[in-house]
């Protein structure tokens, strides 16, 4: 399962979301999503860098994410 972290008011967040939205109707992908804003050595981790996504305690995006750029991270 991929951890996807964000926090509210995040357009870059906003469009990840999207993306893995989107990869999610041709593959069976989970995520769970993880507000930054609700925990503060999450915030003080990753606040320059969210969106984040991340699987097996390992960050394989950042920023600004696109769809071909997920598909290659996981692989698919």
């Amino acid at each position: 399962m991929l951890v996807f972290y964000t926090k509210k008011n995040c357009g870059l967040c906003e469009e990840a979301e999207r993306m893995l939205e989107l990869i999610k109707e041709d593959f069976p992908i989970e995520y769970r999503k993880v507000d930054i804003e609700q925990d503060e050595q999450l915030h003080e981790k990753y606040m320059l860098m969210i969106p984040v996504i991340e699987q097996e305690d390992k960050v394989l995006l950042y920023g600004n994410i696109g769809y071909v750029d997920l598909l290659e991270a996981l692989k698919l």
